[in-house]
């Protein structure tokens, strides 16, 4: 848990005593250390790779386990994010802050690029880089690093950011198919050369061979020379204000896919889910390497908590999104994180009792907000500190004084 400290799981530990502890004179008298050091560097000597595989291991288990979304196919919905991190001086040089004429900040920056599946809302291990200095990454790259970890023949649905060549070719390369909006100017730059199939009042469909532009060579330069796209382009005009602009290697109709792409929101409500109610975006790790295991585990917590509502949605038979995700997570955390079982009938048990408490975690139904959405100022703080300034790099004597 992103919001627990290292001190608190010590005392968690004492206080629960599971009987996997070895036999200790001083745990038995009650006097061993509360202090967290030892557990510090016990998970200083957790390797990497170690975690992250658990990670992988349990988002597969539960998307296999999910039905597919559409047509017996996976949808991974893909978006970038960012965090800022705790203000060290490893972190500080792995993800330089943002800057700008006034000099660099002091808070850490990484980007985010998340791989969610449709069905079952979970998620696969994000994409992680810098987002400023000189080894600073897009959202795009990130993506395209990531296509090669979803399962074979998955489709790949994002917004117009994602909507460009590079990731078209890579997510097609990997084996995928894709369903990525694209910015108007774009859209109607392949338009032009593109062969109309079929159109009605409210929308056109072309097909289409997409190569790659003079400036998508500069940003890809191990591009190949013959590289290109056999797809579909859609315009579909869903409201007077609203005109969706998609391409896709898909052969469904306009209406089929622009019904899909409706879903591609759902993921900006997992992310907050992730960051905010789950609190990982406040992980203030020192170091890269316990940064990276945080945030795997803090994945592992954010998919089990979607597995428990998955249960909870099918027995009361709505789908998952109808389930309360801020609830469940706190019936997670209150009936099985804060308990250490050591049989499996114990857990089992502990299980059953969060999933009939899970039943109850639903959304209300509500109607369409009437009024306007406002919010109250916040009170200014009566202490005004000073600025803290970023130390130097180098201390002088005068610096001491």
């Amino acid at each position: 848990m992103p919001d627990a400290s290292l001190e608190n799981a010590v005392k968690h530990l004492l206080d629960t005593r599971p009987s996997y502890l070895p036999e200790n004179k001083r745990l038995d008298e009650n006097t061993i250390s509360t202090a967290s050091g030892a557990y510090s560097r016990a998970r200083s000597r957790l390797p990497l790779e170690v975690v992250r595989w658990f990670a992988e291991e349990v988002s597969s288990s539960i998307i296999s386990a999910t039905d597919p979304t559409f047509n017996q196919r996976r949808v991974f919905l893909i978006d970038g994010t960012t965090m800022a991190l705790a203000p060290e001086k490893e972190l500080q040089q792995a993800f330089p802050p943002a800057s700008n004429q006034l000099g660099e900040g002091i808070w850490p920056c990484a980007l985010l690029t998340v791989f969610h599946e449709l069905a079952s809302g979970a998620a696969m291990l994000p994409q992680v880089g810098p987002m400023y200095g000189p080894e600073a990454v897009s959202e795009t790259q990130l993506a395209r690093q990531g296509f090669e970890q979803l399962p074979e023949h998955s489709i790949i649905m994002s917004d117009a950011g994602f909507g460009i060549f590079g990731v078209a070719y890579e997510a097609i390369n990997a084996g995928h198919d894709i369903l990525l909006r694209m910015k108007k100017a774009n859209f109607h730059s392949l338009q032009k050369n593109a062969e109309l199939i079929e159109q009605s009042e409210h929308h056109k469909s072309y097909r289409h061979t997409w190569i790659p532009t003079k400036k998508n060579r500069q940003t890809q330069p191990e591009l190949p020379a013959d590289c290109q796209c056999d797809v579909f382009l859609h315009e579909v005009k869903v409201t007077d204000s609203l005109t969706l602009y998609l391409v896709s290697t898909l052969a469904d109709e306009a209406f089929t896919l622009a019904a899909l792409f409706e879903r591609r929101y759902d993921v900006e409500t997992d992310i907050c889910n992730f960051k905010v109610v789950m609190d990982a975006e406040n992980i203030r790790a020192k170091s890269v390497d316990t940064y990276m295991k945080e945030l795997y585990t803090s994945v592992v917590a954010y998919n089990l908590t979607s597995q428990l509502r998955i249960e909870a949605a099918a027995m009361e038979e709505v789908p998952p999104r109808r389930m309360s995700f801020k609830r469940t997570w706190t019936t997670f955390q209150t009936f099985l994180l804060r308990h250490m079982h050591t049989e499996p009938s114990q857990w089992r048990e502990a299980y059953r009792t969060a999933l009939a408490i899970a039943r109850k975690d639903k959304l209300p139904i509500r109607g369409k907000r009437s009024y306007r959405r406002e919010a109250y100022r916040k009170r200014p703080k009566d202490a005004q500190f000073e600025k803290r300034k970023k130390p130097p790099s180098k201390l002088k004597d005068s610096d001491l004084k």
